[in-house]
This record gives C-alpha cells, sequence and structure tokens, in this order.
C-alpha cells in the first residue's frame, strides 16, 4: 500500500462539480492500493499516518501531531500511485491492485481511520475526481507498507 500525504491548510475534492470532501488544517492523504495487501497492510499504514508528527510546535520544530492540532483527514484513492514508468511514454498500471481488492481495501483504510479518531473525508473510489489543497510549507512524505514492514538492516 502507498500513500502521498501532504500537510494542508485546506483541501477538498469534487466529482462532476459537487464538493464530496473538504477539510481545513489537516493531511491530505493520497492512497494506492498494491495486489498483496491486505487489512494488515491497511492498518499498518493509516497507524503511521495519522500518528506522524509534522506540525510545527511554537519554536517551529515539526513537533506536533494531527490531535495537537485539531487536524482532520481527506482520503482519495489514487490507483496510478502504482504505475511503472520505466519503459515507452505510457505508464503501465499493471501493479495496481484490481477494482474489486482495491475498493475494499480502501474502504477498510477509511473504517480504521475512523476507529482511530479521524473520521476521515474522502473522494470516491474509481470516480474522475479533482483535488485541491492548499499545502502547508510544503510538506509532503511518501509512505509505502513494503518500506514499513521490512526487516530494518544493522
Amino acid at each position: 500500500m502507498r500513500a502521498i500525504l501532504t500537510r494542508v491548510k485546506s483541501a477538498s475534492v469534487s466529482i462532476d462539480g459537487e464538493t464530496v470532501g473538504q477539510i481545513g488544517k489537516g493531511f491530505l492523504i493520497l492512497l494506492g492500493v498494491g495486489p498483496e495487501d491486505t487489512e494488515d497492510t491497511c492498518r499498518i499504514l493509516a497507524e503511521k499516518a495519522l500518528s506522524l508528527r509534522i506540525f510545527e510546535d511554537e519554536n517551529e520544530k515539526m513537533n506536533l501531531g494531527l490531535e495537537q492540532v485539531g487536524g482532520e483527514v481527506l482520503v482519495v484513492s489514487q490507483f496510478t500511485l502504482y504505475g511503472n514508468c520505466r519503459k515507452g511514454r505510457r505508464p503501465s498500471f499493471a501493479g495496481a491492485a484490481g477494482p474489486e481488492l482495491g475498493e475494499a481495501l480502501y474502504e477498510r483504510f477509511l473504517s480504521i481511520c475512523q476507529e482511530l479518531g479521524y473520521p476521515p473525508q474522502h473522494g470516491r473510489f474509481g470516480a474522475d475526481m479533482q483535488v485541491e489543497s492548499i499545502n502547508d510549507g510544503p510538506v509532503t512524505l511518501i509512505l509505502d507498507t513494503d518500506e514499513l514492514t521490512a526487516p530494518r538492516r544493522a
């Protein structure tokens, strides 16, 4: 599972001109699901993302988390995070999960965010969406469960 997490001042997602999800200060999470992902990888990624301390404290150090700043979460499905651009000019998306698994794990990720105390605003799986954000910092991080769960080197 992969995510691009951006610290935002605000973000929204629209479908056919209608805003379906909107937040103020918080995290915009673009979420991609791979074919080997499971409910366990959903939980690992959600726990990691939602626990990051990337908001500045009074000393301008990234030391505060969502809870301390009253932050919100907007999650948007993004299968293109599994795009492979190694060959040719058109990316291959063969590395992304199929729609059935992708949607199931996207929905599971949303429910885990809810369980962890951050009811997410969100887009709609498979829809043509327009995403707007005002990035804060900018602070943008790449999270990949392959790296989060890999054995550490000595």
